[in-house]
C-alpha cells in the first residue's frame, strides 16, 4: 500500500467517529417514498456540506412534473470539486428517497441507533450509508492536499424507488452533469457491473357489476383477472429456460404483486386492477418483451363478452451493462478492497435493478460499489429493523477513497 493511501486509511479511521455521527443524522430525517417529500432531507444535507467548505447546488425538479410522477418534492443535489481541467469527471451517486418503514420493528426506523457495532434505521443499508461513504472518502482525499488531476461530482438524488427518473434521468436530460465515470451505491463485497432491466404494468379489467344472487347480469371482471393471473403463470417455466450469460443473473421473473377490485362480498366484480412485474435480463429487448407481454394479457381474455382491458405502463427501466470504461473502475476497486479486507471481490451482475442504468443509457460507465454487507437479505433492505456493520461502512469509505486517488492522481 502506498504512503498517500496509508495516510487516507489513517485519516478515515481518525474521524470514523465523526462519520457514524453524520450517517445517523441522515438517517433521522424521514424520506418515506411514498409520499416522497425529499426536499427537506435534501437541504438538511445541503446545509451538512457547507460545514466542509462545500457548495450543493440544489436542483428542485418542478413541482408540478413531481405531482404528476407521484410524489411530492424532489432536491436533487450536486456537490461539485474541480481540480484541474486536466483528467477526467468521476461522479459518486448515492440516493435519499427510501421504502416507508413498515411494521415490526424492534427500534426506531429513524432513529439512527447503534448498537453491538450495528447501526439501525430505515436507508442505513440503501442507500444513506453511502452519502456518508462518498463524503468522507472525499474529505479524507482532500484532506491530503496533494495535487488532482480532473473533478470530482457527488449526485445526492431523490427518485430510485420510483425509478430515477427524477433523480439522475433528470439531472442528466436538464445536462446538468456529464461525468465520465461513476459509482453508484452498493455493498462493500461486490462491485455490480450489470443488472436486469424492469417491466411494470398496470392492467385495469372492466366488466359489469351485478347482484350475487343473479351473477348473471353482470360481467365478472374477477374471473377474467383470474384468465390473466393464469396466462402469467403459466409463463414461468418458459422463462426458466431463458437463461443470462452475466453472471450473477439467472433467468427472466414475472409476477402480479398487487390486484384490487370488487366492491362487496355480494356483488359480481364490475372492475379489479392488476399490477405486474417482469424481470428482463440484459440480453432480451425491453420492447420486444413489452409487446410479448401485451400481447399475453389481451389474448387470456379475448372473446369474453362483456370484458374489456386497459394496459398501463408504470415503468420501463433499462437494464445496465457493462460498457468501455468499465473495467477501469472494477479494476482499481477490486485492488484496493483486497488492500483493505483481505480479500478478492467479484465484480458481476444481480437481478436487482438501480437508478445507475440511467448513466449507462447517457453512454457513461457506471458500477455499484459501496457499504454493506455481501447480501441484501443480510441488511435487512427494504425490512424491519435495516442494519449496517459499521466496520464495512469503515472499509467501503477506504476502498472509494483509494479508488479516488487511483482516478484523480494516478501518479501516486
Amino acid at each position: 500500500m502506498s504512503n498517500a493511501k496509508q495516510q487516507l486509511a489513517q485519516w478515515i479511521d481518525a474521524h470514523f467517529d465523526e462519520e457514524v455521527g453524520v450517517l445517523q443524522q441522515l438517517l433521522r430525517v424521514p424520506t418515506d417514498t411514498p409520499p416522497g417529500n425529499n426536499a427537506p432531507h435534501a437541504e438538511m444535507v445541503a446545509q451538512l456540506v457547507s460545514a466542509y467548505g462545500w457548495n450543493a447546488e440544489q436542483h428542485a425538479v418542478p413541482a408540478q412534473q413531481v405531482q404528476d410522477y407521484g410524489m411530492q418534492s424532489i432536491t436533487n443535489l450536486i456537490v461539485r470539486r474541480p481540480y484541474s481541467e486536466e483528467g477526467p469527471t468521476l461522479a459518486l451517486n448515492a440516493h435519499g428517497d427510501v421504502v416507508p418503514p413498515g411494521d415490526n420493528w424492534t427500534y426506531p426506523p429513524y432513529g439512527g441507533v447503534v448498537e453491538n457495532g450495528y447501526i439501525y434505521g430505515r436507508a442505513a443499508a440503501v442507500s444513506k450509508c453511502d452519502f456518508a461513504t462518498y463524503i468522507f472518502a472525499t474529505r479524507a482525499l482532500e484532506a491530503l492536499g496533494l495535487p488532482l488531476k480532473g473533478k470530482l461530482e457527488l449526485h445526492f438524488t431523490y427518485d430510485e424507488e420510483f425509478g430515477g427518473l427524477l433523480g439522475p434521468g433528470w439531472l442528466l436530460e436538464q445536462k446538468l452533469t456529464k461525468p465520465d465515470y461513476v459509482i453508484a451505491a452498493g455493498f462493500s463485497y461486490n462491485i455490480v457491473t450489470a443488472h436486469n432491466a424492469c417491466l411494470q404494468l398496470e392492467i385495469t379489467v372492466h366488466g359489469k357489476s351485478g347482484h350475487g344472487a343473479m351473477p348473471e347480469t353482470g360481467h365478472d371482471a374477477l374471473q377474467a383477472a383470474t384468465r390473466i393471473l393464469n396466462a402469467i403463470y403459466d409463463e414461468l417455466p418458459e422463462l426458466k429456460k431463458i437463461k443470462s450469460k452475466v453472471p450473477g443473473i439467472d433467468s427472466p421473473t414475472m409476477l402480479v404483486g398487487r390486484i384490487d377490485g370488487g366492491t362487496n362480498t355480494n356483488v359480481v366484480p364490475g372492475k379489479v386492477v392488476l399490477k405486474m412485474d417482469r424481470r428482463m435480463i440484459p440480453e432480451e429487448d425491453p420492447v420486444q418483451v413489452e409487446a410479448q407481454v401485451r400481447a399475453l394479457i389481451e389474448q387470456a381474455v379475448q372473446g369474453l363478452p362483456g370484458i374489456h382491458i386497459e394496459i398501463k405502463r408504470l415503468l420501463l427501466s433499462h437494464a445496465l451493462r457493462e460498457l468501455p470504461g468499465t473495467a477501469t473502475l472494477v479494476h482499481s476497486l477490486q485492488q484496493n478492497a483486497l488492500a483493505v479486507m483481505g480479500e478478492q471481490i467479484p465484480a458481476q451482475g444481480t437481478p436487482l435493478y438501480a437508478d445507475a442504468r440511467l448513466y449507462g443509457e447517457h453512454g457513461i460507465p457506471a458500477v455499484l460499489y459501496g457499504a454493506g454487507p455481501r447480501t441484501v437479505p443480510e441488511s435487512n433492505a427494504k425490512k424491519a429493523d435495516e442494519r449496517l456493520l459499521l466496520e464495512d461502512l469503515r472499509k467501503a469509505t477506504k476502498v472509494v477513497a483509494f479508488t479516488l486517488l487511483d482516478m484523480l492522481a494516478p501518479s501516486l
